[in-house]
């Protein structure tokens, strides 16, 4: 069987969402049991030079359904928006990002290879075709983000270990 577009991106997008909910779930109940405020919780960094856990939440709904949508208009240009300022939001960002990549057509996403797409920010324009975009561009930013939100949960002290980071497995069942 043949490895398609859709099986190389989707169900890991799906596995790792599921992921950083449950690590959102994690830094609202080390807030709850040490006093730290959500605001701190959701502003914690690794480095003063980078940006904070939400906004690491938010870009793993960027990089995954955010790259699906951008792939159909063929452009990509960075959300400035402002992450999501509570724990309710940043679910509610990763459940919407999950519930619409459950509802993918896998043949939609296989017909986006061989399309022409670009990355732009400001006066930079990066040509792609699609499936490079999504593999070489969105997916490593995608567990960049990931990785990040879990990092800096755990410099902040949450107990986390690496079944938090790798969510629910996609095991062989039988049948």
């Amino acid at each position: 069987m043949a490895l398609s577009l859709y099986d190389a991106i989707i169900p890991g997008n799906l596995q790792i969402i599921g992921a950083v909910s449950g690590l959102v779930d994690k830094a609202e109940a080390f807030g709850a049991e040490t006093g730290r405020s959500e605001a701190d919780m959701l502003q914690a960094k690794l480095a003063e030079d980078m940006l904070p856990f939400a906004y690491q939440v938010k870009s793993v709904a960027e990089h995954s359904l955010g790259a699906i949508e951008a792939v159909r208009t063929g452009n990509y240009s960075p959300d400035l928006a402002p992450p999501p300022a509570s724990y309710a939001d940043l679910r509610a960002k990763l459940d919407k990002a999950a519930s619409a990549l459950v509802a993918l057509d896998p043949a939609e996403v296989d017909g986006f290879i061989g399309n022409d797409m670009q990355f732009s920010f400001r006066e930079t324009v990066i040509p792609f075709t699609a499936e490079n975009f999504l593999l070489s561009f969105s997916q490593p930013n995608f567990y960049f983000h990931a990785t990040t939100a879990y990092d800096v949960l755990r410099a902040e002290g949450v107990a986390l270990g690496k079944r938090d980071f790798l969510g629910q497995l996609r095991i062989k069942t039988a049948g």
